[in-house]
């Protein structure tokens, strides 16, 4: 019972941690699109920018002024169905949030520009998108569009994709400098740049961690872990020095980002755990420890 009740408390815990990166993380892009993007006249790369390319050539090519939300939910559909297949129910669930919440607020939120220094908007208007995007990511969530193809390669190739995702946004913004001219384009590079850089810095996702879990309970951890993070675990049999009992080491290899929830997690099925964790330093091959009792 008491363990019902602590699991549903951390359950919650973890759902309105969620809300909170979904609801900030629509709100700061929302913001950066109603002032640095539509001050430069950019297009950001990705879906959102693939709306608002589309919104702008309907208003000055066929006179029609289509709402952001409409455009940007309508194209976000596909995809989001190709995440509840390929990636996950909970991720796309709150992705579909986002997605509907900065859709709404970008046609709610009044034009608001800073600057109209054209390298201005593109370097900060940039670092706030990649710093909504990483909020996002880290409350399991996403913008949407390629954030999806971004997460989907990351699990297949377990390497960092957002660079292929830059990309595929090069490709949008040859599109719309041929419509609208190259200087915006260009400017709308640097803005992604930046934002995938932003992602590559800050987002944990990507960094590798190794586990070495030393347990008497490997029977009952070793199943449940491999369900629980989609890794591989390899047990390995051994005896303490010092009191010779026997006990069985774990060796996995999580995200950076996934460690805390996998620590509680074996520790709700031994309390008597030891868990050694070993992260990588650089290219360089070396690696720090740091126990955890």
């Amino acid at each position: 019972m008491v363990y019902a009740k602590t699991k549903n408390k951390e359950e919650w815990r973890k759902h309105a941690t969620s809300m909170c990166c979904v609801l900030i993380a629509s709100l700061i892009m929302s913001v950066n699109i109603k002032s640095f993007v539509r001050a430069g006249n950019l297009i950001p790369g990705g879906f959102t920018g693939l709306s608002l390319l589309l919104q702008r050539s309907a208003f000055e090519f066929l006179g029609v002024s289509l709402p952001y939300s409409l455009i940007n939910i309508v194209l976000n559909a596909v995809p989001a169905f190709i995440g509840f297949k390929m990636i996950g129910k909970k991720f796309t669930s709150y992705s579909v949030i986002m997605i509907i919440l900065n859709s709404f607020l970008v046609d709610l939120i009044p034009v608001a520009p800073i600057t109209y220094d054209p390298l201005l908007v593109s370097v900060f208007g940039g670092i706030l998108n990649g710093i909504a995007i990483v909020i996002a990511l880290y409350g399991k969530a996403s913008s949407g569009g390629t954030d999806f193809i971004a997460v989907y390669l990351s699990n297949k190739l377990k390497k960092p994709s957002w660079n292929f995702v830059f990309g595929i946004n090069v490709v949008i913004l040859m599109a719309a400098g041929l419509l609208f001219g190259f200087e915006e384009a260009m400017y709308s590079i640097i803005f992604q740049f930046v934002s995938t850089q932003i992602i590559e810095r800050f987002h944990q996702r990507d960094k590798k961690v190794t586990l070495f879990i030393v347990t008497k309970a490997a029977e009952i951890i070793e199943q449940d872990l491999m369900t629980y993070t989609h890794h591989g675990v390899t047990r390995i049999e051994g005896k303490g020095c010092y009191l010779k009992e026997n006990k069985s080491m774990l060796y996995t290899v999580v995200g950076a980002d996934e460690v805390k929830d996998v620590i509680q997690f074996v520790k709700e099925r031994d309390s008597q755990v030891f868990i050694n964790i070993v992260k990588s330093e650089g290219v360089t091959g070396r690696f720090y420890q740091e126990p955890i009792e």
